[in-house]
């Protein structure tokens, strides 16, 4: 059995200086050394192909994608390589042909890669989509789960959901949503960027029919890597991308594989960083990330700022706000103090990692009190 002992600071395993409070693993995150000596030792073999015989890279990408199907619950036949989680979204809205009529459902203000190529597959096939506007409470559950049973509503067709809200960190609790989405006879597809590498996904709990997720963030690894999940019955489409790779006799997902696709650089440092997250284990990833978050969240309401409360947010992002707003230049004042963090849907989106340690929350905390001085006194 898992020991529920929280995880240590990881960041002897990076290159932050001391004084520097990065929380922002939701925008990017710093690269582990493990993984920047992977894409060294990439361009290398690069640089001298005549040294480095191209049959070894091939066991790399294997490498990654087991490494990625494991993370997620998932068998490595399920699992395709794709360059971005809007390239696998692409994909997704490329396979499908729902009936005329029915419904395309969705979160306000989701990212554009979840949204453009089901907006093009709804002009194509005659669907509708809804929209779901933010709570007022915050309570994204059961305002999805309203609009998935409302009576006289359009069938629904395809739910295009994600753990929780990219801007602020808000549940949207799927263990309650993907029952009903598959009560609902719809196809699921989940956006699980701001998820994978910093709290538990299993892809037998929420059966999604696709689920995607990058590795520039959460999974600690480089730009242009993502990993598309494909449910078994969902595997005997048509790719974006046709190549030598793919063809029709490729096993299981890797039908929609991309092109270029053993690169020798970016596959071995993506699974590098997913060696690191399977290794502290999910679960304690989790439990280290509450922790920090929810220190930041006491110490942003006793400042007079506004968090969501606990039963609404997820562990590892946090959305603060200003009752009248954040101050122009807000991000920039940070920097200058080495906080770093986003603004996203008008409030602050901090976001650590393993590498925060609690001296950066409270130095994050003195540097909100210095630039929110009225509102707590």
């Amino acid at each position: 059995m898992e020991s529920l002992t929280i995880l240590p600071s990881q960041r002897r395993h990076f290159e932050l200086p001391t004084g520097v409070s990065y929380l922002d693993a939701a925008a990017w995150s710093p690269l582990p050394h493990t993984v920047r000596a992977a894409g060294e030792a990439g361009i290398r073999a690069k640089s001298e192909p005549w040294s480095h015989p191209r049959t070894a890279f091939p066991p790399q990408t294997e490498r990654a994608r087991s490494l990625a199907a494991a993370l997620i619950g998932a068998c490595p036949d399920d699992i395709a390589v794709v360059g971005a989680v809007s390239h696998a979204m692409s994909i997704v809205a490329h396979q499908l042909a729902p009936a005329p009529g029915g419904r395309i459902l969705r979160i306000a203000d989701e990212f554009p890669s979840l949204c453009l190529p089901f907006d093009r597959l709804a002009a194509r096939s005659g669907l509708i989509v809804e929209v779901v506007e933010r709570p007022a409470d915050g309570g994204w559950t059961p305002a999805l789960l309203a609009a998935i049973a409302r009576p006289g509503a359009p069938p629904l067709s395809i739910a295009t959901l994600t753990p929780l809200h990219w801007t602020d960190g808000t549940l949207i609790d799927l263990d309650h949503i993907a029952p009903a989405v598959h009560a609902a006879g719809a196809v699921l597809v989940i956006d699980a960027t701001q998820a994978v590498g910093a709290v538990p996904v299993d892809v037998t709990r929420w059966r999604p029919d696709y689920l995607a997720f990058p590795t520039y963030k959460w999974t600690l690894g480089p730009y242009g890597v993502a990993f598309l999940y494909a449910a078994p019955h969902r595997q005997d489409g048509l790719p974006l991308d046709e190549h030598n790779g793919n063809r029709p006799s490729a096993v299981g997902a890797r039908r929609y594989d991309r092109g270029e696709l053993h690169d020798p650089v970016a596959l071995p440092m993506a699974a590098e960083g997913l060696s690191l997250i399977a290794e502290w284990g999910a679960p304690a990833i989790s439990r280290r990330l509450k922790a920090l978050t929810d220190r930041l969240a006491e110490g942003c309401a006793a400042l007079g700022l506004e968090v969501a409360p606990p039963s609404l947010r997820v562990p590892h992002v946090l959305g603060v706000k200003h009752p009248g707003g954040l101050p122009e230049g807000i991000i920039a004042k940070l920097a200058e103090r080495q906080i770093f963090a986003s603004e996203r849907g008008g409030g602050l989106r901090f976001s650590p990692h393993v590498w925060v340690e609690e001296g950066d929350i409270d130095s994050c905390l003195a540097a909100l009190a210095e630039l929110f001085p009225a509102i707590h006194h």
